[in-house]
């Protein structure tokens, strides 16, 4: 697999491949960002969903870090809102969580950058001329718009520290040199405004080998689907894009995803609960994750149907959404197949999470959440 595939393969969207073709070919150095809030428990999404691409930007040689965001943490009211908390929980809980994720992938946890939002702030009068630079750059409307990034709607009412949220985000990626911006699709507005401004900025400009003002590429993966019904149902594509925020998987809604250090239990009464309408492959959780998560990590998946057991592969997976569609898999035999998968991929993280230092750093951030 080339190195253009290995960084595009399983995403929903890239910004633009074009660019990205021109960095390859012209052999610039790739940095690759992705940031996480810190609050709750890691679920699937954000534990073994972004991780499986930090996989292949490894695999491409690309220098990978994890932003953990504690002053973004901090505006969004996370963790009750006090910041050492926030930050004790994300050197400690955050990062044991990602490393072994990565691990359990097949990833280098000791290769990773791990950089904590305070520090890259601390004395750095840079970052704050660089964030000063795109709000000038950025109209406010354009702001309340872009709240959404941070699990709020437009017509929610916040304090004006919220709609410094986007905006520090952008010039996040310019301090941190990263050419190469990866989060869910539920990030896509910060990264359009980075890409908006890029040119225009000059304290901390991204720069290609000939000095030459670029814009950093946002490479969007999935974002996979909450177990619960959706508030309305039937419901059509463009619906399903409108309501990002109300369908995802989400740490409040417990019911809704599945924890990286779920047990095999807990992960099997979830998704014998999930729902799974029959016949329906617009939105059905079971089958997204299936399609999107465990056929990407596993390569293939046996489940029965209709005319016996059957191997459905990722590099013919839309055979699976076919088959669905016309009725030949059961419901209850995709859930069975995937909470097989699932508990094969999660139990090793279950084990470390319920052992020394893990077990400890788990336990601090469920005594905060009571």
């Amino acid at each position: 697999m080339n190195k253009i595939d290995l960084i595009t393969r399983n995403l929903e969207e890239v910004l633009t491949k074009n660019d990205l073709v021109n960095l390859v070919n012209n052999k610039e150095r790739l940095v690759h960002y992705i940031g996480f809030e810190i609050s709750g428990f890691l679920h699937l999404g954000t534990g073994l969903m972004s991780m499986l691409k930090v996989v292949d930007f490894q695999k491409a040689a690309i220098k990978c870090q994890i932003f953990l965001a504690d002053w973004h943490s901090y505006i969004n009211d996370k963790l009750t809102g006090d910041l050492k908390t926030i930050q004790k929980i994300a050197v400690g809980y955050y990062k044991e969580g990602f490393s072994v994720c990565l691990e359990a992938l097949g990833g280098n946890s000791q290769k990773i950058d791990f950089i904590l939002g305070s520090d890259l702030y601390h004395n750095n009068d840079k970052y704050w001329l660089t964030f000063i630079e795109i709000s000038k750059n950025t109209t406010l409307s354009r702001v309340q718009r872009s709240i959404d990034i941070m699990g709020r709607k437009e017509k929610d009412i916040v304090d004006f520290a919220k709609l410094c949220y986007p905006l520090m985000q952008v010039a996040d990626i310019f301090l941190l040199r990263a050419n190469l911006v990866h989060a869910g699709l539920d990030q896509r507005k910060a990264h359009v405004i980075a890409r908006d401004v890029a040119l225009n900025l000059s304290y901390a400009p991204l720069l290609d080998k000939k000095k030459n003002k670029i814009k950093p590429i946002a490479l969007h993966h999935h974002i996979l689907l909450g177990l619960q019904q959706p508030p309305k149902y039937p419901i059509t594509k463009e619906e399903i894009k409108e309501m990002p925020i109300d369908l995802k998987m989400s740490k409040s809604k417990p019911d809704s995803c599945i924890f990286i250090h779920d047990s095999p239990e807990e992960i099997e009464k979830k998704i014998l609960k999930a729902f799974c309408p029959p016949n329906d492959v617009e939105y059905n959780p079971p089958l997204d994750w299936i399609y999107w998560l465990i056929l990407p990590i596993k390569k293939e998946i046996k489940i029965k149907t209709s005319n016996g057991i059957k191997i459905y592969k990722e590099d013919k997976k839309n055979i699976l959404i076919e088959d669905y569609k016309k009725g030949e898999i059961h419901p209850l035999d995709l859930k069975e197949a995937l909470v097989r998968e699932l508990i094969s991929i999660i139990e090793p993280i279950f084990k470390h999470f319920n052992k020394g230092t893990a077990k400890k750093l788990k336990g601090e951030l469920e005594n905060i959440k009571k």
